[in-house]
């Protein structure tokens, strides 16, 4: 009964949250889709990067692989509920994506290419991939030659759909811009929110033994991060082209500008330097709270990346639905990765008890 009470505020929570929801689609029903898109984007980044974090693990045997399994692949259990949850985004492709609203005239290959139901299509492949994957890498534990034989295509497979997902849910927003490292840049995301909700919830089960190992990972992962979009920045800059920098001047204007402020700060110079620091790579507790900061800094990059995208929204209205919607998303995540680690999983995923940990991370 004790173990019910948490799922049950949860439910409740959740369901509330829909009530909401509905009312604020009622109001206005394009700035609701495009907060739902954003806390969507959030919250899926989780366990979509968690599956890569996981491959990884598998070609890089060290003590992190067999500590951080459980919560791994805990997180990678909620992949279809994340793919069911994108529904509401595939309802509203009309009212968001303008290649599929035909509000404007785009080059034969983009018309086709951005369809309504070439991209519910192609979502519903990437997420039929990425639950195939999850399921091959349970198989393969814990033998080692067949963990590294099901990683190591599975990544080539992984980063391919991703970067693809990354443009078809996001740049496809404004399909008059492109950027050839656009893929990489979510697939740099995903992967930072992987290794940060992984360790997170390796150290709330303490399976985590030394976190000095695990923050110099976060570390890692926070400067490929910030090195793809610096990168991005860069070849924008130097191009000229305006299209290209239309996309940077809509996201330093009307007040973006102090959410960007806000995100280089939160998610690259006060995690950078504070894990400069001996004392903090050595603390659970701030190891821990930079993995929060990290995961919460998603929100703050997905609106960047999604609301100046999108033209009439209400910023009151989009503001409350946005929260209102990482309710619904969060306590079903949080619903379901209990679930995972209380019954096994969805796949059936859990350490074998004759798996021996290795060395502390490198």
């Amino acid at each position: 009964m004790g173990h019910d009470l948490p799922n049950r505020r949860l439910m409740i929570a959740a369901s509330g949250a829909v009530v909401l929801l509905v009312g604020g689609a009622l109001a206005d029903h394009r700035s609701t889709a495009a907060a739902y898109l954003v806390a969507w984007i959030a919250v899926g980044a989780i366990p979509i990067g968690t599956l890569g974090v996981l491959m990884t693990s598998y070609l890089v045997r060290r003590a992190w692989t067999d500590e951080l399994y459980p919560a791994m692949t805990a997180i990678c259990a909620t992949i279809p509920v994340i793919g069911l949850l994108f529904l509401p985004v595939l309802l509203n492709l009309a009212t968001l994506y303008p290649a599929a609203g035909h509000h404007e005239a785009l080059p034969a290959f983009k018309a086709v290419y951005l369809a309504p139901r070439f991209v519910a299509a192609r979502t519903v492949v990437y997420f039929v991939i990425w639950t195939w994957l999850a399921l091959r890498l349970q198989r393969a534990w814990p033998d080692p030659e067949r963990m590294a034989k099901a990683a190591s295509g599975g990544l080539i497979v992984y980063a391919i759909s991703v970067s693809l997902a990354g443009m078809d849910w996001m740049e496809a927003l404004e399909p008059r811009f492109h950027s050839s490292i656009y893929g990489l840049l979510y697939l740099g995301m995903l992967l930072l929110d992987g290794v940060a909700s992984a360790v997170g919830l390796g150290l709330l089960l303490r399976r985590i033994r030394k976190p000095r190992g695990y923050s110099a990972l976060l570390l890692s992962a926070i400067l490929f991060w910030a090195y793809l979009h610096a990168m991005q920045y860069i070849v924008i800059w130097s191009g000229n082209v305006p299209d290209e920098a239309a996309w940077y001047i809509d996201r330093s204007s009307d007040g973006w500008q102090f959410a960007l402020t806000l995100l280089a700060l939160g998610q690259f110079v006060f995690p950078f330097f504070a894990l400069l620091s001996r004392r903090v790579r050595a603390d659970r507790r701030w190891l821990l709270g930079l993995c929060a900061l990290t995961v919460s800094m998603r929100i703050c990059e997905s609106a960047i990346l999604v609301f100046p995208a999108i033209d009439g929204l209400r910023g009151w209205l989009s503001g409350i639905m946005l929260v209102v919607a990482l309710v619904v998303l969060v306590s079903l995540l949080v619903w379901r990765v209990v679930s995972a680690l209380r019954h096994s999983g969805l796949f059936g995923f859990w350490p074998s008890s004759g798996v021996r940990a290795g060395a502390e991370p490198q």
